[in-house]
């Protein structure tokens, strides 16, 4: 006998995974495997591995191996506090901060805190696939997107959410929150404060949480600079200050250092569920030997503060590597400003306007061996939307997109 709960969760994995799991099972190498999967689909910052490969090989200063506090050690929740208090320009409390294991975990708690199985979490689309499960697996909340549109290139339309919340709660939902991605994934824009603040104030106006997924924080290298939710300039005292305690902050290691598999992520949690969330947190605990290795990391600010211009630098480069490539082959694509990836407009190559097309031409990608994600995985408005992820080695890079290209040529015979 198994619950619901389990059956639905056992129903099948999502296409992230899924897709992610089979270019990994059998992966590219240019002599060895020549025919194995190019693996663009996994939003993997492999850039810094040789940044990083000194320090994670070297003799170790300090070595834990004891039982900590569910919700992280002291050390490292107080280095994390000095690190987003630069980043979101507001002190921040250590004793606001949640360790968990991987951001995944952090975003099924905060969603988990806020809702009731049933409530609304209302998401600007297109947003981060896994949401879908992250944010609704265990809080039992439903998702509901609010489209952007593809003329504006998705940007942030805050009239749109408000629209969506009103309808929702017309038609008898009871809406929690308004989660999104910040700067975007999967297109990689980066939202200026005066959009922002316009979202809080439409959140204060329903009286909604607000979810902010920050993991790709450090990984701006577009003209405009990183703000996030908590940043002054968004919540000014004035009028949106005391909303702050309606907000959650999601951050992690694995994209602005490259650290996907140390499945470190932070929460700072609405303050009024703070304590619920150091609860949920013991189930979702980090090694106390990991958390020494990244106090050692974090202990050393000139080190990190290098680090980090140069994963903006990296990512820039590279950004401009794949976009160059896209263009050469056609292949039109939302410019980012930031993050791990490029939004590709592959509507002009699809055989008719539908998503069951759209799933057919991700199935010659795949016989392709090359791993693209589908938009419908993303909450996309309309068909023909692919999420492609670059940071990895330039010739990686390179002959995913030659396949890619390949794999969805129109055929002449396509109208």
């Amino acid at each position: 006998m198994t619950s619901r709960a389990a059956a639905r969760l056992a129903a099948g994995a999502p296409v992230i995974a899924t897709a992610h799991f089979e270019a990994e099972a059998d992966p590219f190498h240019p002599v060895d495997n020549p025919s194995g999967h190019v693996n663009l689909g996994t939003a993997e910052n492999r850039l810094l591995e040789d940044v990083l490969q000194p320090f994670l090989t070297a003799r170790r200063p300090s070595v834990d191996t004891r039982y900590g506090l569910p919700h992280g050690t002291a050390r490292l929740r107080a280095a994390v506090a000095r690190l987003l208090g630069g980043t979101w320009h507001t002190p921040v409390d250590p004793d606001d901060l949640v360790i968990t294991a991987g951001a995944t975990a952090a975003l099924d708690i905060a969603a988990t805190v806020t809702c009731d199985p049933g409530d609304v979490i209302v998401v600007p689309a297109p947003y981060y696939s896994a949401f879908a499960g992250d944010l609704t697996d265990r809080s039992g909340a439903r998702l509901v997107p609010a489209p952007m549109s593809p003329d504006t290139g998705f940007a942030l339309d805050v009239d749109v959410v408000d629209r969506t919340v009103r309808e929702l709660r017309r038609d008898g939902a009871t809406v929690r929150a308004v989660a999104l991605s910040s700067p975007a994934n999967p297109h990689g824009a980066v939202y200026p404060a005066s959009v922002l603040r316009d979202l809080l104030r439409v959140a204060a106006e329903h009286d909604l949480d607000v979810i902010s997924d920050e993991i790709h924080a450090h990984c701006a290298f577009g003209p405009e600079p990183f703000v996030s939710v908590l940043d002054p300039a968004v919540l000014d005292p004035g009028v949106l200050g005391a909303h702050a305690d309606r907000v959650h902050v999601i951050w992690g290691f694995a994209k602005d250092f490259g650290l996907s598999g140390l499945k470190v992520g932070v929460l700072r949690p609405a303050r009024p569920t703070r304590d619920a969330a150091r609860a949920l947190a013991y189930f979702a605990t980090v090694s106390t030997d990991t958390q020494a290795l990244l106090g050692d990391l974090l202990s050393d600010e000139e080190r990190v503060s290098a680090l980090l211009a140069e994963n903006g630098r990296r990512l820039g480069a590279s950004h401009a590597h794949a976009s160059a490539l896209l263009t050469a082959h056609g292949i039109r694509h939302v410019p980012a400003s930031a993050g791990l990836s490029l939004w590709l407009d592959l509507r002009d190559r699809l055989d008719e306007p539908t998503f069951a097309a759209e799933d057919r031409l991700w199935r010659r990608t795949r016989a392709a061996r090359v791993n693209v994600l589908p938009g419908s995985a993303f909450g996309a408005p309309g068909p023909g939307w692919f999420r492609l992820c670059h940071a990895v080695p330039a010739d990686l890079v390179t002959t995913g997109i030659d396949r890619l290209a390949t794999a969805t040529a129109p055929s002449r015979s396509t109208p």
